[in-house]
């Protein structure tokens, strides 16, 4: 007598996920492969669950990279305790949001990729322009001196996290560190006597020094 078959079983709906379960997969993903490997689908591999269930968390790519942004402004970013000098107000702010955004690098690429920013950011954009506004810059002055700020300490987050990526992956010699080994000193005096120290004087932290420098240029240049 034939037995009756088993009941077929059905798909049971995909694990309930919450957002920080979501942020924490997000950031495992761009931390290995970078921003550019980052998808909802893969997000949702990551969690185990399905690219639909995580739009009734974040709309898409874009709503996600928002909601890091602002996780990670909430839980890093200090606002520092500002001098009474405009100049150094400046300053302090502008170094704060650096050692801020070079903790993580791939806000940086996030932030200069695309048209995203975090509202608890703003805090700092609106010293570094009133700042020098109070220095003795127009506003529209102010703002343009603030992108200059800004694409300083972007690049030079940039700059750094690119070489260190590379010592990482391939410890040979650079190409630059090739040609500069044998630098023809009647042609190229200056970088030929610098040759032999220049890796170890690029590596230098500077950014504080070109930071006042610049900022010291900007209000030059108002007055």
């Amino acid at each position: 007598m034939p037995q009756p078959s088993a009941p077929r079983k059905t798909a049971g709906r995909p694990p309930r996920i919450s957002r920080e379960e979501i942020i924490d997969a997000a950031l495992r993903i761009m931390e290995e492969g970078g921003v550019e490997r980052l998808t909802m689908r893969r997000v949702a591999t990551e969690v185990g669950s399905t690219p639909m269930a995580l739009y009734h968390h974040v709309p898409d790519k874009e709503g996600l990279l928002l909601l890091l942004l602002d996780d990670y402004a909430k839980r890093a970013l200090r606002r520092p305790e500002l001098p009474a000098d405009r100049r150094e107000r400046v300053v302090v702010t502008a170094d704060a949001l650096h050692g801020a955004l070079a903790a993580c690098p791939w806000i940086v690429e996030v932030l200069t990729a695309d048209d995203l920013l975090s509202r608890s950011a703003l805090w700092f954009v609106e010293q570094v322009v009133d700042g020098l506004v109070e220095c003795g810059l127009s506003l529209d002055g102010a703002v343009h001196g603030y992108r200059a700020i800004w694409h300083y300490t972007a690049g030079e987050i940039m700059i750094r996290t690119a070489a260190a990526r590379r010592r990482e992956d391939d410890e040979r010699p650079t190409f630059r560190q090739e040609v500069f080994t044998d630098l023809d000193p009647d042609e190229f005096p200056r970088l030929a006597q610098a040759a032999g120290r220049w890796e170890t004087l690029t590596a230098q932290d500077t950014y504080l020094n070109g930071l006042r420098a610049l900022v010291d240029g900007l209000v030059a240049a108002a007055r």
